[in-house]
C-alpha cells in the first residue's frame, strides 16, 4: 500500500496533490487530534511580511561603500569602507562635524520625491536597508575598531533608522533590515564596515556573543513596534563560504530570538551555498517546530565570475530561466518536507565589459531591458521577493546598478498585479467572489474524484481539503484587496500576491488546529484555493 500512494502521488503531481511519506514531523501530527483553529484574517503586517517582496536595497547610507559614495570620502581616506571614511572625516573636521556630516546623510537618504517615485511608480514593495554594529551606537563598539572618537559619530544613528523605517511605512513600504556589517566581518569585503580583508566574525567568541546582542536589540526594537513596518532581520550579508560554526551561531541566535518575539521572519545568508541552506532552513522550519520562520537570502550577480565573463550578454540571458533550480517548486509539500523560501536579497543589471565585447553589433540598452526582464520574472516565479542593488549613490541615476534609472528603462519590472488601478482590483475581486462557489466545488470534486479512482478503497477525510480551500480563497483574496480597502499606507493602487507562499503555508498549517494524518489534504485544498483566486482575477 505505501509503495501504491507513493506512486498515486507521483502521478499526481501536476495537479498539486501530493500524500505524506516522511516519518517525521508527518508522524507527529498522525498522533495529534484537532485542536481549535487559530486562524483569523491576515493583517496589514501579515501582507508586508509575506506578500511578494518587489524590492530595492538602500545601500551604503548606514554602511558607506566608497563606489557608491565617494562623497563621504575624505583623500586621506586608508580603505573604501565605513571605519576609514568616518576615521578620515574626524581627522580632517573633528568629531562634531562628522557626527553632523552623517546625520545629514542618513536623514537625506531618500527624499520626498525618492519615496513618491518608490512607491507609486516603481511599484516598490520593499527597501533591505543594510545596518551595521556601530549603527546601534557606541554601546555596541566597545572593544571593536569603532570603538572611541567613531563611535561618537552614530549617537543618533539607530534613530534615523526608525524615523526611515517610518517614512517608508508611510507609502506603504516593508523594511528589511539587513545586519549588514558585524564585528570582525562576515566577509572580507569593505562593506563588512572595515577595510581589514578579514571575515574575524566566525571561529570568534567574542566577535560572535557581540553580533548576537546587536541582534537581539534590533528584535526587542522590532517587537517594541519601533521599528514601523519590518518585515524582517536579516542575521548577516554574504557570508563567507564554509564559514566555520555559521549554522550554530544561527541556531543559537533563533533560539534567542523566539523568546522575545516568534513571529518576526528571520532571514539567513546562504554563504554562497544555496543548497545547504535551503536544507538547514527545511530542518527548522517544519509544523512541530518552535522557531521564527526563517527564509535564505542569496545574491544574483553575472558581473564578477571568470566563468561570466566569459559569455555574452546574450548567452548569460538564456541561462536565467534555469537560475534557483535549488529551489523547490512553490507547489511542495510543507507537511513532508517542511517549508524552504528565498528571496534573491541582491541582483542587478550589470554585465562585465568583456561581456559586452562579445555582445558586437547588439543594442546594449534593449539587451539590459531584456536582461533585467527575464531576471524579474524568474525571480517571480522561484523566489518570494527580489530586491535589486542598488536604490541611490552619488551618481544617479546609476546606471545598471541603479534602481531608478532601470526601473524608468523598464528592466527592473514590478509584478502585473502592483500595476492596476484601484477599481480594477475591486472589480476582480467581485467577480472572484461571485464565481468563489463553482470554482470550490470543481476544485472539491476533481479531488474527490481522483482519489476515488486512485483508491477507491481508500479512507480519506476530503473535508479538509474543502476547509483548506476557503481559507486559501480567503487568504489570496486579502492580500490582494489590502491596499485598496485601506489596510495599507500609501495609495491604494495595486494588488499584492502572496509571495512568501510556503512560510505562509507553513504558518497557516500550524494555526490550523489540523491534526491526524489527513493533514495533507488541508495544505492541498489550501493551495488550490490561492491558485484558484488568482486564476479567476488573473495574476
Amino acid at each position: 500500500m505505501r509503495k501504491f500512494f507513493d506512486k498515486a502521488k507521483a502521478s499526481l503531481s501536476d495537479q498539486q496533490s501530493h500524500f505524506p511519506h516522511s516519518q517525521g514531523q508527518q508522524q507527529q501530527l498522525l498522533k495529534q487530534d484537532d485542536t481549535a483553529s487559530n486562524i483569523k484574517s491576515p493583517t496589514a503586517l501579515d501582507v508586508l511580511r509575506y506578500r511578494f517582496h518587489h524590492g530595492a536595497n538602500l545601500g551604503s547610507i548606514f554602511v558607506l561603500e566608497q563606489w557608491l559614495y565617494g562623497s563621504m570620502f575624505d583623500s586621506g581616506a586608508k580603505g573604501g569602507s565605513e571605519l576609514e571614511a568616518v576615521k578620515a572625516s574626524i581627522a580632517a573636521r573633528g568629531v562634531d562635524a562628522t557626527r553632523s556630516k552623517w546625520q545629514s546623510h542618513w536623514s537625506s537618504a531618500l527624499s520626498d520625491s525618492d519615496l513618491e517615485f518608490l512607491a507609486n511608480t516603481a511599484r516598490c514593495t520593499s527597501i533591505r536597508l543594510p545596518i551595521g554594529y556601530f549603527t546601534l551606537g557606541p554601546s555596541y563598539t566597545s572593544n571593536t575598531p569603532f570603538t572611541g572618537e567613531p563611535s561618537q559619530v552614530y549617537i543618533s544613528a539607530w534613530s534615523a533608522v526608525l524615523a526611515l523605517s517610518s517614512r517608508l511605512h508611510a507609502h506603504g513600504i516593508g523594511t528589511l533590515l539587513d545586519l549588514h556589517a558585524l564585528p570582525g566581518g562576515a566577509n572580507v569585503e569593505a562593506h563588512s564596515g572595515t577595510s581589514s580583508g578579514k571575515a574575524e566574525l566566525w571561529g570568534n567568541k567574542t566577535n560572535l556573543a557581540l553580533a548576537k546582542k546587536c541582534i537581539l536589540f534590533v528584535v526587542e526594537e522590532v517587537a517594541k513596534g519601533k521599528v514601523q513596518g519590518c518585515i524582517g532581520i536579516q542575521l548577516c550579508n554574504e557570508a563567507i563560504y564554509g564559514a566555520r560554526g555559521m549554522y550554530d551561531w544561527y541556531s543559537d541566535v533563533v533560539h534567542s530570538v523566539v523568546q522575545i518575539d516568534s513571529t518576526i521572519p528571520i532571514y539567513i545568508s546562504d554563504a554562497w551555498d544555496l543548497n545547504a541552506a535551503l536544507a538547514w532552513s527545511r530542518g527548522r522550519n517544519t509544523v512541530s517546530a518552535t522557531t521564527n520562520p526563517i527564509i535564505v537570502d542569496t545574491h544574483k550577480y553575472y558581473t564578477f565570475a571568470a566563468a561570466d565573463k566569459a559569455q555574452s550578454a546574450q548567452q548569460i540571458i538564456s541561462r536565467i530561466p534555469g537560475e534557483l533550480g535549488e529551489v523547490p517548486p512553490k507547489s511542495g509539500s510543507v507537511i513532508d518536507h517542511g517549508a524552504a523560501e528565498v528571496l534573491v536579497g541582491e541582483w542587478s543589471c550589470v554585465l562585465d565589459g568583456d561581456t559586452w565585447a562579445k555582445s558586437q553589433n547588439a543594442n546594449r540598452d534593449q539587451l539590459v531591458k531584456e536582461f533585467g526582464d527575464v531576471q524579474s520574472e524568474q525571480w517571480r516565479r522561484r523566489a518570494g521577493g527580489a530586491c535589486f542593488w542598488t536604490a541611490k549613490m552619488d551618481w544617479m541615476d546609476g546606471g545598471e546598478w541603479g534602481f531608478f534609472e532601470m526601473t524608468k528603462k523598464g528592466a527592473a519590472t514590478p509584478p502585473h498585479g502592483l500595476t492596476l488601478g484601484a477599481e480594477d482590483v475591486k472589480g476582480r475581486m467581485e467577480r472572484a467572489q461571485q464565481q468563489k462557489e463553482g470554482k470550490k466545488n470543481e476544485a472539491v470534486t476533481n479531488h474527490i474524484n481522483y482519489w476515488n479512482k486512485t483508491s477507491p478503497r481508500g479512507h480519506f477525510e476530503h473535508w479538509r481539503f474543502e476547509q483548506g480551500w476557503e481559507v486559501g480563497f480567503a487568504d489570496a483574496m486579502a492580500f490582494f484587496g489590502m491596499r485598496t480597502h485601506g489596510g495599507l499606507q500609501g495609495s491604494g493602487i495595486g494588488g499584492d500576491k502572496i509571495g512568501m507562499l510556503e512560510m505562509w503555508v507553513w504558518k497557516r498549517l500550524r494555526e490550523s488546529g489540523q491534526g491526524g494524518g489527513f493533514v495533507w489534504e488541508w495544505e492541498q485544498g489550501f493551495r488550490q484555493g490561492v491558485g484558484d483566486f488568482y486564476g479567476l482575477v488573473g495574476v
